[in-house]
């Protein structure tokens, strides 16, 4: 997300042995683009991190024996 802002993404190898792709990587629209996957990649991670945690079910306990009621009827 915030690599494009910074020195490392003009810095890139790729940049310097193809020219034409550094200037593209230069282009502000497309460092704005890469951003934005990166916060739509993010969101729906976290998205789908609340959607695990909200729908796990908490183990179940075993019954508490003084609660229980008999099986049969005493006579």
């Amino acid at each position: 997300m915030l690599s494009p802002w910074t020195a490392l993404w003009d810095q890139n190898l790729f940049a310097r042995i193809i020219p034409t792709l550094g200037l593209m990587m230069a282009n502000p629209f497309v460092r704005g683009a890469v951003t934005g996957v990166g916060v739509v990649t993010v969101v729906a991670g976290i998205r789908e991190l609340f959607g695990v945690f909200v729908s796990r079910t908490p183990p179940e306990s075993p019954p508490d024996p003084q609660t229980m009621a008999p099986d049969a009827p005493r006579q």
